[in-house]
């Protein structure tokens, strides 16, 4: 055979390669409980699926024109299939000088984001890697102004096809930004943490002591911040949460989100529907119920579970079809809007307008959070944002009022024009403002010259109540319908069956960009 010793030294290359950062790294990244790179690409990708691009890549030393060894690179990139579907796949192999973005060999990671963006397929980003080294200085004899050949195009990538992330170690600089330049993104309790520096940076510039657990930990990502959108127990969780999200969406924004057979009848009636809303306004109920009662059989995926939680948002299937989901949720501050739930919401937006997916809402909403914490976040510009993000969208939107719809807020389940529709529940109610607390705003001078200024505001809110009937308003025509709860799954299915030629024409990039 004429090139054999060319094919024995690509199989000796290819060897030093899987070796990943050698035998310490390797101890040292099982000693913190996490897999290798290579373990992870063969347990998120399809069975022999992956096929790896630049795997030569890499710091070779020579003894002569003799190889001797060779430091891979600590980006692996190529194709995989995840359930059949193809992606790009970028990792990070913290094994090798900790996967510093500054030490990799090429710009593979550009790559990779290219690829995905020429080939319109979805890119998935394992991440555990820190950013910039100053051990780079040394190496190459100077510093360098900070860019980085990822970072242009990222803007077109969100636009175009989904971007995924899994933080799966202690990710700092850029990879951390990569993080958030996603759709959709997860990190693992116990073992992965998020921030633009770590511990010594902090020390260095502050003068503060803290771990990198304190720093950057679940806590403050997941439940305070927002920063990323869902919590694994595990690295295997962490890749089915993942692959799960990508199965509504389609590979790209000329296609079509993918419909699967679920076996849930569209016509089915949950009786439980018609108990579901108190009668007594301050009585919660669990919103659950409604989701699980309306949409194909355990379809819902939740995402941003434990940030801005009045506001419950995720994908789910009606009839089998993606649609993206959105429900208040009465058991956090009453279902009101705070400054998270609005950030939460006007992401989620931006995603379903985005991959063409239909709106479907169940409202509940009391009105924007008051209150003097809510006034110092910025309650009021964020509103502000909520309805531009709001009156931006153009995916068909059914609204289905449940219980009530109130102030600016409560505007924020419509636009003026596309496919939309209206409906409310027989427990639905609504207003500029709650009576409560407009009677004492509107008949203040009233109330207070009355002999019994308590029981004046009482016959007050009395008598507007008997005006909040829906059905009133259904008579001046500004709600659609008054409908039987128990009717809401097949009319939601009805109307995500009807909005799929309307999404076939808004194929392509949405006219307002994706903004992470």
């Amino acid at each position: 055979m004429v090139w054999q010793p060319e094919i024995e030294e690509l199989r000796r290359r290819q060897a030093l390669a899987e070796k990943m950062g050698g035998e310490a790294g390797v101890a040292e990244q099982r000693k913190r409980g996490k897999l290798t790179v290579r373990e992870r690409i063969e347990l998120v990708s399809d069975a022999g699926s992956f096929r790896e691009i630049g795997q030569l890549a890499g710091l070779a030393t020579y003894d002569g024109n003799e190889l001797v060894d060779v430091r891979p690179s600590n980006t692996i990139i190529g194709l995989a299939s995840l359930d059949g579907r193809k992606a790009v796949l970028t990792a990070g192999d913290f094994t090798v000088r900790g996967g510093a973005s500054d030490a990799a060999i090429g710009n593979k990671s550009g790559h990779a984001q290219r690829m995905a963006l020429e080939w319109r397929l979805p890119l998935v980003r394992l991440l555990d890697a820190t950013g910039g080294s100053v051990r780079t200085f040394e190496q190459i004899g100077r510093t360098y102004i900070p860019t980085n050949p990822t970072t242009p195009g990222v803007q077109d990538l969100l636009c175009r096809v989904p971007v995924v992330a899994a933080v799966l170690g202690s990710v700092a600089g850029l990879p951390a930004v990569d993080s958030c330049l996603a759709h959709f993104n997860v990190m693992v309790k116990g073992t992965s943490q998020v921030f633009p520096g770590g511990p010594p940076v902090v020390k260095a510039a502050l003068g503060i002591d803290i771990t990198k657990e304190d720093l950057g930990d679940e806590r403050s990502q997941v439940y305070e911040s927002g920063v990323i959108d869902n919590l694994a127990e595990s690295e295997e969780e962490a890749f089915g949460m993942l692959k799960r999200f990508l199965s509504y969406l389609p590979e790209n924004v000329w296609r079509m989100p993918p419909r699967v057979e679920t076996g849930d009848d569209p016509k089915r009636r949950d009786e439980a529907l018609l108990d579901i809303i108190p009668r007594e306004k301050r009585r919660t109920y669990d919103p659950y119920r409604v989701l699980d009662a309306v949409f194909d059989r355990d379809s819902f995926f939740e995402i941003t579970p434990y940030y801005g939680r009045s506001r419950i948002v995720g994908l789910a299937r009606a009839d089998g079809y993606p649609v993206g989901v959105m429900i208040n949720n009465p058991k956090r501050l009453g279902g009101s809007m705070d400054v998270a739930a609005g950030t939460k919401v006007i992401r989620f937006l931006q995603l379903c307008d985005t991959f063409h997916l239909p709106m479907v809402y169940l409202a509940d909403e009391p009105g924007f959070m008051v209150g003097p914490e809510q006034q110092r976040q910025g309650i009021v510009r964020a509103g502000a944002k909520m309805v531009c993000a709001t009156l931006r969208t153009r995916m068909p939107w059914i609204s289905i009022i449940i219980r009530q719809l109130y102030g600016v807020a409560g505007q924020c389940h419509d636009r003026p024009g596309g496919m939309f529709k209206r409906v409310a529940w027989p427990s639905a109610h609504w207003g500029s403002m709650h009576i409560s607390g407009g009677v004492s705003a509107a008949y203040r001078r009233v109330i207070d010259e009355a002999d019994d200024p308590e029981a004046k505001r009482a016959e007050i809110e009395a008598r507007l109540e008997a005006l909040s009937s829906p059905f009133r308003t259904a008579e001046a025509f500004n709600i659609e319908d008054i409908v039987d709860p128990r009717e809401t799954r097949p009319m939601v299915c009805e109307f995500v069956q009807m909005a799929q030629p309307a999404l076939e024409m808004q194929l392509g990039p949405s006219p307002t960009p994706y903004m992470p």
